[in-house]
């Protein structure tokens, strides 16, 4: 599994190039923190009060945060996954025992393509389509500012997660 190239926007690229520029870093650097991991390290918990906290459970819940605010909320697609059925448990996309980490990233990196078709398709000053939803008052704008600043926390948590499993350190 190799991630994808580590790069910031041109300082003066446009809005868009810029904010896709970063949500496409963080994305990377997710995929970086997953790279080169055993399924055991991958799965591995190191936070006693936060079990679900892992390489792959921030993986699965990376991949269905896309899905929500630029399906869900944006276009009003279905929700799909481990949260669409209303009993599911609190964190139920973190839930990934079994399921081997190069699953996981593909499903990401999946994801992350299906976000940025929708993302190039529609204008900026776009709102939220999901009727049911407070959140569809959002922007397009506003959806990626909120993406960049998710996925650039859990590459965070992902940095001393990585550290603890087998040392590696980095940022860029």
């Amino acid at each position: 599994m190799t991630s994808p190239p580590r790069e910031r926007p041109p300082y003066t690229a446009d809005e868009r190039t810029q904010l896709v520029g970063w949500l496409d870093m963080q994305r990377a650097i997710i995929q970086w923190k997953a790279a080169g991991l055993s399924e055991e390290d991958a799965h591995r918990s190191l936070l006693p009060t936060s079990p679900l906290m892992t390489v792959a459970g921030l993986v699965a819940h990376l991949t269905w945060v896309e899905h929500l605010w630029f399906e869900h909320v944006f276009l009003d697609r279905p929700q799909r996954g481990p949260r669409a059925a209303a009993d599911a448990p609190e964190s139920a996309e973190m839930r990934v025992a079994g399921v081997p980490l190069a699953e996981l990233v593909a499903a990401y990196e999946q994801q992350c393509a299906i976000s940025n078709e929708i993302i190039e398709a529609h204008a900026l000053d776009d709102t939220g389509r999901a009727p049911h939803l407070k959140a569809k008052d959002a922007s397009l704008r506003w959806m990626l500012f909120h993406l960049i600043e998710e996925t650039a926390r859990h590459a965070g948590h992902l940095d001393t997660i990585r550290e603890l499993l087998d040392g590696q350190k980095g940022y860029y």
